[in-house]
């Protein structure tokens, strides 16, 4: 929300400074943004006049001026088609900083003729976007003067932030009432004459949606001379950023800001038909808005409509074709209000945002529609001329009686503050609250009208199926009015006055902040990264036919309202986006790789799943020790084992099995299995048709860990490690398989051969080719023996040995290799 000063101190009497108006606008909980003087970017640009302006000799569409600014006459070479002798213009000279660009200009030379500053044009100065010419000044613009403080733009335009609670906070008298309640000043009273129209008016309201607008007026004024604002108006609306456009456009937006009142203008002339219908969108319900872009209205929304049909989506825009311009004689003036979840979902629907869509939304004083259509009639008038019809009305008035209670203890007990019971009553006062009754112990008060975010009642229904919901709702509805005058209370006497006090310690060792699954994420994706990927944090989303490659792309995980067209489903595999990231990195020339995220995933049932998924591209790194060469499948496989170690996963008990989802290539895949049932993670080489599809290159490979399904380690008292006294032994086997018996099986049977001995087997050697049948792999496995009550002796170690031998053959059907 910006204002400016001025505007600010036509609503408030004051004669406080503006560091005390920000510092109290911070203190009652209107957040400064920012301020803004453009009188400090414009200090070095004067007012200057052309003494003599003649054609460049070597540019046809130049001009060679000299101009004065009251020193020495300076050349300055300029290409407007308006700069002539004797016009009074403003300057910049070298040195100057242009506002729009940023440009500093020097002295130099153009087409060989030396120019030594810049005459502007006004969007070069930030205060139009008029650029056609350089700006002309009157004859009795001072030459000399500093241009900005002569044209009256020194003056301060606040920012500040706003609540979605305090929709009378978006108008410039509501700032100036609670800035008076603060005690910076006096709020000047609001109490327009009451215009009397003359007839009925030309066009009538038909309110066949009285949900969705319980309450219109609106009225004619006939024969007005529409046209530019007055500089007053201009100014004001300028100075916070809004383009002028018309006087009878402009009123509108001025109330829009001055009195958080929106309002809208019908050329009557260019409706069809006496009568303007709220009522739902139909089939076919489109048309022009005032930005040019098409608007569609839904069954649920709510628009006024002619006899041509819809011409303005209620409480969000208005309709190019029945818009006000400079040939309108007679408007009609809609003053509405509108329900605010309505506008709420309407816009977010349509995409449009707009000040009247962020006024209705946050609620507007349900009271106050007479006294704001008899306000802009009443400028309308002033400013255009014509003839004020009788009021039109749809719908009825609200009721309004809303009280709330405050009990004086709970100013100390809940709030924490000394503030006395008659201060807080006088507080909610000046507020605009009045006392309906008191006694020692409590106060209860009217809220006003403008306050509908005091002990309002929920805007949304609680959700049936929801255990507790309506007790909730009902407990809220008891507690948040006196938590809504407390705040009030407290705020006036200033949020930085309240002494910050610590939560109860519940205990002396704090209860550890990380839930076991985040802290088990969180060592997942330290452990990814100290393998060298890179984590990425991508949309939870993509675009449908994206998904469809990675598993089905299910109707349920359809987004209603996407942010965007590529953006419209909830992804089934992270691995849907890291793809589309490393794509993008390789075409920026990133050629070798790996990403990883921890994120959801997404079922048809609308369950969420939490994984670690990574992805690799390209080949290993460079190193003088051994050649480079592309990643496979089991570069994927050891990221996967790694991480399910770190997580307590007892490896030996993780079985491999081939194979996987469609995504990922038949032959080169597989999946991490604890027991029957439980998959633990997905490895193996995208799919080539996959990779192609999505601009990856053949050969790249992924992983995918489900960090649900882990199991937490169990928890076992601390003792000191068993430390053997004995050297371990290893031996050495090589074993004749068939191809489609895994290492993994045979490694298996080797450690379970004599599981008191042996600790531990790697695979180390695969070799299939001369001298080994056709059919057969031979597999060179290492065994490590750890004895830990006595050394063994040749026998012992022998005996074990051939326990192995033995095992592996019975389980995989191995031989030893002669």
């Amino acid at each position: 929300m910006k204002f400016s000063l001025s505007w600010l101190k036509t609503w408030l009497d004051t004669d406080a400074s503006l560091e005390d108006i920000l510092a109290t606008l911070n203190k009652i909980g209107l957040e400064v943004e920012g301020v803004e003087n453009k009188a400090e970017a414009l200090k070095p640009f004067t007012i200057a006049q052309i003494i003599e302006a003649q054609p460049h000799p070597n540019a046809d569409r130049l001009r060679a001026c000299r101009v004065t600014a009251g020193g020495a006459e300076l050349s300055v070479v300029c290409g407007a088609p308006n700069a002539r002798t004797g016009l009074k213009v403003v300057l910049a000279p070298a040195g100057a900083v242009i506002p729009t660009n940023g440009m500093v200009l020097k002295v130099g030379e153009i087409r060989g003729v030396k120019s030594e500053g810049m005459l502007t044009s006004a969007r070069e100065l930030g205060l139009g976007e008029d650029h056609d010419g350089i700006i002309e000044l009157p004859d009795d613009a001072p030459i000399g003067a500093n241009y900005a403080q002569w044209a009256g733009l020194d003056e301060p335009v606040i920012e500040i932030s706003i609540t979605p609670n305090r929709g009378d906070a978006l108008a410039v008298r509501g700032i100036a009432r609670d800035l008076a309640a603060a005690g910076l000043g006096t709020l000047k009273p609001f109490a327009p004459a009451a215009i009397n129209g003359n007839g009925a008016s030309a066009i009538q309201w038909a309110n066949d949606y009285p949900e969705a607008c319980p309450w219109v007026l609106g009225r004619t004024i006939r024969g007005v001379k529409n046209g530019p604002s007055p500089k007053w108006l201009t100014k004001r609306l300028e100075s916070i950023g809004l383009r002028p456009i018309n006087t009878l456009v402009d009123i509108t937006n001025f109330f829009t800001y001055d009195l958080g009142r929106p309002l809208h203008v019908f050329d009557v002339n260019k409706l069809t038909g006496p009568t303007l219908t709220l009522r739902h969108g139909q089939a076919g319900d489109s048309f022009p808005g005032l930005a040019g872009k098409e608007v569609q209205a839904g069954p649920e929304d709510c628009v006024i409509a002619d006899g041509a049909g819809a011409q303005s989506l209620a409480g969000i825009t208005g309709g190019e074709g029945t818009g006000c311009d400079d040939a309108t004689t007679d408007v009609f003036i809609e003053c509405a209000l509108f329900d605010r979840v309505r506008i709420a979902k309407t816009g977010q629907r349509a995409g449009i945002f707009s000040d009247a869509r962020s006024r209705f939304e946050r609620g507007l004083d349900s009271q106050l529609l007479p006294e704001a259509l008899d306000a802009a009639t009443a400028m309308v008038l002033e400013l255009c001329g014509g003839e004020a019809s009788e009021i039109t009305e749809g719908g009825s008035r609200p009721e309004w009686g809303r009280q709330a209670c405050l009990r004086f203890e709970r100013l100390q007990s809940f709030g924490g503050s000394d503030i006395t019971p008659p201060e807080a009553i006088a507080s909610l006062e000046r507020l605009g609250f009045t006392v309906v009754t008191e006694d020692a112990d409590s106060v209860t008060v009217a809220v006003p009208s403008w306050r509908n975010d005091v002990a309002q009642p929920p805007s949304l229904d609680q959700a049936p199926d929801l255990p507790g919901a309506q007790a909730a709702a009902e407990g809220a509805a008891e507690i948040e009015p006196e938590a809504d005058l407390i705040e009030e209370v407290l705020r006036l006497k200033g949020l930085d006055a309240i002494t910050p006090v610590s939560l109860p310690v519940a205990s002396l060792v704090p209860a550890p902040i990380l839930t076991p699954k985040q802290a088990r994420t969180a060592l997942a994706r330290r452990v990814l990264a100290t393998r060298g990927l890179l984590e990425c944090v991508t949309f939870s989303f993509t675009d449908d036919a994206t998904n469809a490659l990675f598993g089905d792309a299910p109707e349920s995980l359809r987004l209603a309202n996407p942010i965007s067209a590529d953006l419209n489903q909830m992804r089934t595999t992270p691995l849907a986006t890291l793809a589309q990231a490393a794509a993008r990195n390789l075409a920026r020339g990133i050629a070798d790789f790996g990403l990883f995220e921890t994120g959801p995933a997404y079922a048809a049932d609308l369950s969420q799943a939490l994984v670690a998924a990574g992805l690799r591209v390209g080949n290993t790194g460079l190193s003088a020790l051994t050649p480079a060469r592309a990643f496979d499948a089991m570069d994927a496989k050891a990221d996967a084992l790694a991480v399910l170690s770190a997580l307590g996963v007892p490896t030996d008990a993780v079985t491999t099995i081939a194979g996987g989802p469609s995504y990922y290539h038949p032959g080169q895949s597989g999946a991490l299995m604890q027991g029957p049932k439980t998959m633990l993670a997905r490895f193996g080489a995208l799919h080539p048709a996959i990779a192609d599809k999505l601009d990856l290159p053949s050969g790249t490979v992924a992983f995918e860990i489900f960090l649900d399904t882990i199991p937490e380690p169990k928890r076992r008292k601390k003792t000191a490690p068993a430390l053997p006294p004995f050297q371990p032994l290893r031996r050495d086997f090589a074993f004749l398989v068939d191809e489609s018996v895994g290492a993994e099986a045979v490694l298996r049977a080797a450690k379970g051969a004599e599981r008191n001995l042996v600790t531990g087997a790697i695979l180390f050697d695969r070799y299939q080719g001369k001298g080994v049948p056709e059919g057969k792999v031979s597999l060179a496995i290492a065994v490590t023996l750890q004895p830990s009550e006595k050394s063994l002796t040749d026998v012992e170690i022998e005996a074990v040995c051939a326990k192995i031998v033995t095992e592996v053959g019975k389980k995989t059907g191995a031989a030893l290799r002669g």
